[in-house]
């Protein structure tokens, strides 16, 4: 890519809106931008496409860095008494929530560092996303349906232990396939072991840090180092949409989440999936 155009832009655009809603709402925010891709082309290489719908990805994390800052960064300050200095100290309990979000991060690092491409290659279509997007739709809505009564045991993020940790991992393994959702896959095992639904959508938004900064970091290294001006562009525009969209749908997410279940997002899945279906029976 030597240069963008007027459309071109408007497409990074609307690119980085679809990251930026889709990133955390449960609805497979790869599957939104692969399907935009197919019905308005992005005017770019396959390789380069590949990489940038990553990659503006960071804008989204930034989001969340910004959001719960307070929550994450586990260095405090605080005043001696005695000679009236500023200490810097570390916040255990952030630390040990950094530690089991590490091991949340095994099982999916491992598999998409063997099988990243090979996945790709196979199951990055059309077909395939509605597929996914209707079969977790599904899990949803039979998910909040068998386990509406069931008490949460683990209603905050400090009650999640090193075991619930790597089973959200293993749950956020089925994102590897796009239609799939990272956010969606993590909440729906979380859910399945008694995490409540606020304690599920935090620990996904905390996850998504080092997750989507290792895939960000694989797909840079495939691609390469050898970015054009206008591939430089079109990758800050994404990231700069992204990151502002993610903060308002991370507001609402945790909004939402606090009075509503997570049926609606399965209902929208289904018929995304039906849309689809249709138009690619149509044409």
């Amino acid at each position: 890519m030597d240069s963008l155009t007027l459309i071109d832009v408007l497409i990074i655009i609307l690119i980085g809106i679809i990251e930026g809603i889709t990133e955390w709402l449960p609805v497979s925010s790869t599957g939104h931008m692969l399907l935009f891709d197919e019905f308005v082309p992005f005017a770019a290489s396959e390789d380069f496409k590949e990489m940038f719908f990553v990659v503006i990805q960071l804008g989204a994390i930034l989001a969340v860095v910004t959001f719960f800052f307070g929550k994450i960064f586990p260095f405090g300050k605080e005043k001696s008494e005695s000679t009236g200095k500023t200490k810097i100290y570390l916040k255990k309990d952030i630390l040990i929530m950094w530690a089991k979000i590490v091991v949340a991060c095994v099982p999916s690092a491992v598999v998409g560092l063997i099988a990243d491409d090979w996945i790709e290659e196979r199951f990055g279509t059309p077909l395939t996303i509605a597929a996914m997007l209707a079969l977790y739709g599904a899990a949803f809505i039979i998910v909040e349906k068998v386990f509406e009564n069931r008490t949460r045991k683990y209603d905050s993020l400090g009650k999640i232990g090193f075991v619930q940790a790597l089973l959200i991992g293993l749950f956020q393994v089925l994102s590897v396939v796009p239609g799939t959702s990272r956010s969606g896959a993590t909440i729906i095992g979380a859910l399945i072991i008694g995490v409540s639904r606020t304690a599920a959508a935090e620990f996904t938004f905390y996850l998504a840090i080092p997750t989507m900064l290792g895939a960000s970091l694989l797909k840079i290294v495939k691609f390469g180092f050898d970015f054009t001006s206008a591939e430089v562009a079109a990758v800050l525009i994404g990231m700069a949409v992204a990151y502002a969209v993610s903060l308002a749908a991370i507001r609402f997410l945790m909004d939402y989440v606090r009075r509503h279940d997570f049926s609606v997002f399965g209902v929208y899945r289904i018929a995304l999936a039906a849309v689809i279906v249709a138009v690619m029976f149509i044409r």
